[in-house]
């Protein structure tokens, strides 16, 4: 692993206390009793986006222990794992849609397509490995958004709108300083430049239609 991020995976850890803190209100805090409008998808939603989380944790945590085979043989489990993430929400988009408000289609929608877009590339260039590890961290920022887009406006009574747009600054931040750790160190960071562009266009979007 590069030595510049040769500490990504106890980084990703702050996913941990992040989501518990963002979901807690409104998921984790009804344990055992879930309201009725928490139905088994949820549950299995919830189940699958967990796996995935400890998967970007440790898969960085493995490289970093020279545990190189087990790293192979997890990545090669997230080739069921990351469909079924991607299938895990379209019981929400389908309940967005019959509802009051279906322009929360976008939400979903666009983050499965950036989660899509940069698996896909990271598992095309998985014998590229700095290039791989990149777009990995690509699917790992994604999470963000409904990490913060929660934390915003539940646990800090921020407003909806700017929170989405806090959120936006906050990725362009990590990226931008990840894309200047790369040019100091002479590494290829046009991954990042890619990844970019996606949040770009979603902000784009986002502020389009709301």
């Amino acid at each position: 692993m590069e030595k510049a991020y040769k500490n990504l995976g106890y980084f990703l850890i702050l996913f941990i206390p992040l989501t518990f803190l963002a979901f807690f209100k409104t998921y984790f805090s009804q344990f055992p009793n879930f309201e009725e409008n928490i139905d088994s998808y949820i549950h299995l939603h919830a189940l699958i986006a967990s796996i995935w989380i400890l998967m970007l944790i440790v898969q960085p945590l493995l490289i970093r222990n020279k545990k190189n085979a087990l790293h192979k043989k997890i990545g090669r489990a997230s080739y069921i794992i990351f469909p079924l993430l991607i299938l895990s929400f379209v019981p929400q988009m389908v309940k967005i849609i019959n509802s009051d408000h279906p322009i929360g289609l976008f939400f979903p929608l666009a983050d499965s397509i950036l989660l899509s877009t940069f698996y896909i590339l990271a598992i095309v260039n998985r014998k590229k490995v700095s290039r791989h590890m990149r777009y990995m961290i690509g699917t790992a920022i994604v999470f963000l958004g409904p990490t913060i887009g929660r934390i915003g406006p539940i646990v800090l009574g921020l407003e909806s709108s700017f929170t989405q747009n806090m959120q936006y600054g906050i990725i362009y931040l990590i990226l931008l300083g990840l894309i200047f750790l790369d040019r100091k160190h002479g590494r290829n960071y046009r991954p990042y430049l890619l990844i970019l562009a996606g949040w770009i266009i979603h902000q784009i979007v986002f502020n389009s239609i709301f």
